[in-house]
Parts: structure tokens; C-alpha cells; sequence
């Protein structure tokens, strides 16, 4: 089928507006009522319920206060709901992004995190526009695998501290080298009550996810945490006393501080929110389909990214991106469509609005607990084990990816990550790609319908007939091309079938363009078969067309044609 047509039956590709039209617009005009806004809005505070203590877990650990967790989650939650491609996507901090932001922090300031946030959002809306959400799927499963159980070492050894009650004598080492001398060499202010909220949370969490999996667990143990440092004074670091609490207001938008000089510092940094950004949402999406048999659009779905951030960096938030823990419960708790990241969005207003006050107490050690259950949930156990399995070549990826993001830098993790996994997919496609000659060309597939033609002419001594398979790309050119430059002197036609060939690049193109041009210095007459109309256009760029070769549909047809007389070398 030639480009710019379709099968008669296929449905018409989707338009422009169409692929953009968030999903908000979609259920409305599906009709909604009064039963599906009371599924959004039970959805909606079930999900508000788990991302509370999450996002001021998430920002602490991120370098930032609750309060911006908190506003992050509330303004990049309601764009996400209300823009995005995604019926149950639910948008807010994320901890993927502890390590990048918590370094942005350290290394530019917050101000600097801010910039950063805001120019990712601009990079992602304008990654959504030009349509190149769909390539963000091509990320190899092991990177994947690798940068998350990565992240989650990182994540846990970020809470160590606050889960022990460590006191150190100056600021916490980044680099995990150097993290766990530093923490090892302070094992000895170990705080008992720190350790016992710890323990308490996660116990609490682990109990109420096997024993009452609908309740919200998270939540429930860090209120009793806040609850008992209350009740018992305990003396240990808590959100009132380390950032004077959470404001009992929202603030009003602004602008970070923007020079041009500070942008191109921030660029590295920016660049790395909107590829991890980018990579989270559409994983989350995809899993929201998956548990759902509904289908996102990729595209809509960055650009409603990029705006979040955008809108949570002028309120003085942190990166949003959408969050696969969050959006698996919107979809469980029963929710209809975007509806409900929107009201989980007021929800959470509500709380900063009204009862901001009652999280003074919240202890660290319990926010540090639910982190330290978040990074072991976020682990692919089954899935790392399976690939250190599979293959040399995706252990290889995994484990690549796995130790640079946790000695090294994410991003530097995922391009490598992404760079191994594209070299190991080319050596196995160019293993699939061959060259025969001189036998019966037809498969034993029986889809395979090729007639077959004469044996003893194609073993003919002034005719050699070459059959390719397979794509024809530059990871296999090399090879082949050395097997088609053996044409013997005595050979006065080469026939090369392209019937089984569904792709040719440019480099397989020049190779072929080699050949032919050595072949008329030979006197060798070269007929190209089976060609099929897109890749007679890619050899016709080359100046790969007739009167240079000559094009046949077949090897029979090739096989009738009388011999021309060769030319002297």
C-alpha cells in the first residue's frame, strides 16, 4: 500500500484537533451526570488521601518544603486532569524526581530548580506538539528497569538519616560513595524514638496493605506517627519544627528570576526533567490503559505535561509528572475520567485551606518510613531478575543503566542505557538479515506464496541469483556487501531478489549503488527484483534506476530476459 493511501475498510486517521483534544473534553461529550461526578469525586478523595503525606514526603526528600510538595500537587494535578490525553492520569510530584531535583537544588538553588521546572515545561509542551511522544516508547524495557530499581536505591539511601534520627556534622553528602561513609561514621546518634516512628509507619503501612488493602494506609500511619510524637512529646525533627509548619494559604503566581545567563545554566538540568518527565507519564499512562482497555494520546498528554509544569513553577513548585502509585488508585477507587484528578486537585486545596495546621506534627522519620516503603515498591524485583536472565546483551543494559544511575547521573544512565540497548538491537536485527544464493528461494512458510522458479537456470554459469532478507539497514550492509562483491569474472548476470526485504536505508542503498558500479566495470549486468514501490524511490535517490540496473517484479521475469552481450573490462 503506497503512502497517502488507506484500506478500504481502516478508519480515518485521527485530525489534528483530534489528537490535541484533551480527554476532559472527550467524557463530556460522552454526557456526564450526577452518577458519574459521584464516582469521580469518591476517586478523586481517595487518590487526595494517598498523595498527601506522598507529596510532602516526596518534597522533603527532594530538597524542597511540604508546602510546595503540596502546592505542586494541587496545581500540576488539576492541569494534568484537565488538559491531558489521559482518562485516570494523575499528575504531582513524583519520586523518580528526588535525585534530579534534589541535585538541581544543591547545585543552583531553588530559584534555579524553579527556572529549570518552567523551561522543562516548555520542553515537553513543545516535545507534545511535535509529535514526538510517540518515539518515547522506544526506550528499551531494560533501561527502563534499570533507572528505576536505580532511583529506588538512591531514594532509600536518601532517607536513611531521618528513618535513624542521624545527627551529622555538616550537610549530608549527594554522591552515594561518599553518603554512606558520611552516614556510617554517624551511626552512633541513632535516635530510639526516630527509629521506632520508622518502623512503626512502615509496619502500619505493610499491615494495612495485606489486612485492609482499601484503607489508606499511608495515611493512616503518618497521623498515628504525628498522633504519638503529640501525645508523648517525643523529640524528634518534625515538619513544624524543621519548616515552621505548612501556610494556611495558597500563594499567588510569580516568576522565578530569568536572565540568560542562568537559563543556559539551568538547560542541563531542564533537558533532564522533560526526558524523565516525558518517560513517567506515558509509562504511567500506558498502565492506565492497560488496567482499563481505554488508549491515551501521547501527544496531548506531554503537552498537558509541559503546561503543569509550567503552572506549578509559577506557583513555586517542584517537577510534575504523571504518577503510576496515584494513577493506579484513581482507576481502582472507581473513577470515571479526568473529573477526579481535578477534584483530588481541590481536595488537596481544601486541606492547605483549612487544616494546614494539624501537620506541625507530622515527624520526618514516618515521611522518611513511606518513602522507604515507596522505593521498595517501585523495585521491578521480578522483572530485574528476569532480565539478568534473559540475555547477555539485556543484562548488560540493565546493569549499565542500574550502576550509573546510582554512582553516576540519571540522565547520563539513560543516554548510555538508551545508546547500549539501540547497538544491541541492531547487532540481533543485522543476525536476522541474509544473503543466499543459487538455491529454491521459497520459504517453508506456507503465507509465503512466492512461485518457484527453474533451479539449473538460476545455477546457470553466465546468470547468479541472490535473494535478501529481511531489513536492509547499515547494521547488515557490511556483511552483505561482502558477499555480493564475490561476482566471478565468468558470472554475465547478477540477479538480486528484493521480494523479502521491508526496508532499505541509505547506507544499504550506497552499498548496492557500489556494487552496481563495480559490476559495470566487470560487464556484469545487474537486475534487481521484487522491489517494492517504497524502496525502488530510496535506490532512485542513490541514482540506483534504470539505465544503470535494470528492474524486473520477479526472478522468473528477470530469468526470461535474453542476456546482454558483455562488455570488455
Amino acid at each position: 500500500m503506497t503512502a497517502g493511501t488507506q484500506a478500504p475498510h481502516s478508519p480515518a486517521a485521527p485530525s489534528k484537533l483530534e489528537l490535541f483534544t484533551p480527554k476532559l473534553f472527550t467524557v463530556f461529550r460522552e454526557g456526564y451526570g450526577a452518577a458519574q461526578l459521584r464516582r469521580d469525586a469518591i476517586a478523586g478523595l481517595t487518590v487526595a488521601i494517598v498523595a498527601l503525606p506522598l507529596s510532602m514526603a516526596i518534597a522533603i526528600a527532594s530538597g524542597a518544603t511540604p508546602a510546595q510538595g503540596l502546592y505542586t500537587a494541587i496545581v500540576g494535578g488539576f492541569l494534568v486532569s484537565a488538559f491531558g490525553g489521559s482518562r485516570f492520569q494523575i499528575g504531582g510530584p513524583a519520586g523518580a524526581f528526588i535525585v534530579l531535583v534534589a541535585a538541581t537544588v544543591q547545585t543552583h538553588g531553588m530559584d534555579g530548580t524553579i527556572l529549570a521546572t518552567l523551561m522543562a515545561g516548555v520542553i515537553l509542551a513543545l516535545i507534545g506538539l511535535l509529535r514526538l511522544g510517540t518515539f518515547i516508547k522506544f526506550i528499551p524495557y531494560p533501561v527502563t528497569v534499570g533507572f528505576t530499581a536505580g532511583i529506588a536505591v538512591i531514594i532509600f539511601a536518601s532517607q536513611i538519616r531521618p528513618l535513624l534520627g542521624l545527627t551529622l556534622p555538616g550537610s549530608e553528602p549527594g554522591p552515594l560513595a561518599e553518603k554512606l561513609p558520611a552516614l556510617a561514621g554517624a551511626i552512633g546518634t541513632a535516635d530510639a524514638a526516630a527509629i521506632a516512628l520508622s518502623l512503626g509507619t512502615v509496619a502500619v503501612i505493610v499491615a494495612l496493605k495485606r489486612l485492609r488493602p482499601d484503607w489508606p494506609g499511608m495515611l493512616i500511619a503518618v497521623a498515628g506517627s504525628a498522633l504519638a510524637t503529640a501525645l508523648f512529646g517525643l523529640p524528634v525533627e518534625t515538619i513544624g519544627s524543621v519548616f515552621g509548619g505548612i501556610p494556611q494559604s495558597f500563594p499567588m503566581p510569580s516568576l522565578p528570576e530569568v536572565s540568560l545567563e542562568k537559563m543556559q545554566a539551568v538547560l542541563p538540568a531542564a533537558i533532564a526533567f522533560a526526558l524523565l518527565g516525558s518517560i513517567e507519564s506515558l509509562l504511567s499512562a500506558v498502565v492506565a490503559d492497560g488496567m482499563t482497555g481505554r488508549r491515551h494520546r501521547s501527544n496531548c498528554e506531554l503537552v498537558a505535561q509541559g503546561v503543569a509544569n509550567m503552572g506549578s513553577a509559577l506557583f513555586g513548585g517542584i517537577c510534575v509528572t504523571g504518577t503510576i502509585a496515584r494513577t493506579a488508585t484513581n482507576v481502582r477507587a472507581g473513577a470515571h475520567g479526568p473529573v477526579s484528578g481535578i477534584l483530588h486537585a481541590v481536595f488537596l486545596l481544601a486541606f492547605v485551606l483549612i487544616a494546614a495546621p494539624l501537620a506541625s506534627d507530622i515527624p520526618l522519620a514516618a515521611l522518611a518510613g513511606v518513602l522507604a516503603f515507596v522505593a521498595w515498591n517501585m523495585v521491578e524485583k521480578h522483572a530485574f531478575l528476569t532480565l539478568l536472565r534473559a540475555s547477555r546483551g539485556d543484562a548488560a543494559v540493565l546493569l549499565a543503566t542500574f550502576g550509573l544511575t546510582v554512582f553516576r547521573d540519571l540522565t547520563e544512565a539513560i543516554v548510555v542505557g538508551f545508546a547500549l540497548g539501540s547497538v544491541l538491537f541492531i547487532h540481533r536485527m543485522s543476525k536476522v538479515t541474509a544473503v543466499e544464493s543459487a538455491v529454491p528461494f521459497v520459504s517453508e512458510d506456507e503465507r509465503d506464496d512466492r512461485p518457484d522458479y527453474d533451479d539449473a537456470a538460476a545455477a546457470d554459469r553466465d546468470t547468479v541469483v541472490y535473494r535478501i532478507s529481511g531489513a536492509f539497514f547499515f547494521g547488515a550492509a557490511a556483511s552483505i556487501g561482502s558477499v555480493l562483491d564475490r561476482i566471478a569474472d565468468s558470472h554475465r548476470r547478477l540477479i538480486v531478489d528484493l521480494a523479502a526485504v521491508p526496508f532499505i536505508d541509505s547506507t544499504a542503498a550506497n552499498t548496492i549503488e557500489s556494487l552496481v558500479a563495480r559490476a559495470k566495470r566487470n560487464g556484469v549486468e545487474i537486475v534487481l527484483t521484487g522491489a517494492s514501490d517504497d524502496i525502488r524511490r530510496a535506490l532512485a535517490v542513490h541514482g540506483i534506476a534504470a539505465p544503470a540496473v535494470t528492474m524486473a517484479p520477479t526472478i522468473e521475469a528477470a530469468l526470461a530476459r535474453p542476456l546482454t552481450a558483455k562488455a570488455d573490462p
